[in-house]
């Protein structure tokens, strides 16, 4: 929680989690699939009870925050949210839903098929990032192939995958001839920041927010 509290702090409307569900249920947000590599205990979430989860501490201190908590802490804050398992589908169409947070959440994931589920589940009000599949026929159509509408208002991508060139010019536009907005992750550098800024993203994932802010401040977009 104090690093999604510290980019609100500094101006941030949006932020991103991961989201898993443990053996019973509870929603988390976090980002590994297990505890291991920053806490305290060890396994998988989706195979641990809430209160093992509950009991782990993130540098000894922290505790892993619900999804629903971090969803009512800042309650003017937008949440991109990436569903790691199949398995925390429903879980997050319910949180989504009682915590009437509908209108400020995106749903982002590699599974076209979790996607597809929220999408049923809560309707064509949820916001949702198109899938690998889109973002391939997104990238065709940037090269000539033809595309018909889609039923998403984004894609989120990084700048390169296996080697080929994701976003550029091309591929920018082509997705707003199709009212897609372009998110790109993870960029921490400013130079590359600017230069995704000049083909005209709509968005930027970063580890670095102040990196990011510096280079939006200095481009006369950044609004407090």
């Amino acid at each position: 929680m104090p690093a999604f509290a510290g980019a609100v702090a500094a101006g941030y409307r949006y932020v991103e989690t991961d989201v898993h569900v443990t053996a019973d249920g509870v929603l988390v947000a976090f980002h590994d699939e297990s505890l291991d590599r920053v806490t305290d205990r060890t396994g998988l979430i989706r195979e641990l009870p809430w209160s093992e989860v509950a009991a782990a501490r993130v540098d000894d201190r922290e505790p892993i925050p619900l999804l629903e908590d971090l969803l009512g802490s800042f309650p003017h804050v937008r949440v991109n949210i990436d569903p790691k398992h199949d398995s925390a589908v429903e879980a997050l169409a319910e949180t989504i839903t009682r915590t009437g947070a509908i209108d400020r959440v995106c749903i982002g994931s590699f599974s076209d098929r979790r996607i597809a589920s929220l999408q049923e589940r809560l309707g064509p009000r949820l916001c949702t990032a198109g899938g690998p599949k889109v973002v391939a026929r997104l990238r065709a159509a940037s090269l000539g192939a033809p595309m018909g509408p889609v039923p998403h208002q984004c894609v989120q991508v990084p700048v390169r995958a296996k080697g080929a060139t994701i976003v550029d010019e091309r591929f920018v536009r082509a997705a707003h001839r199709r009212d897609l907005q372009v998110h790109v992750w993870t960029i921490d550098d400013a130079e590359e920041m600017e230069r995704l800024l000049d083909l005209g993203v709509d968005g930027i994932m970063t580890d670095r927010p102040s990196v990011l802010r510096d280079v939006l401040e200095g481009r006369g977009c950044w609004f407090d």
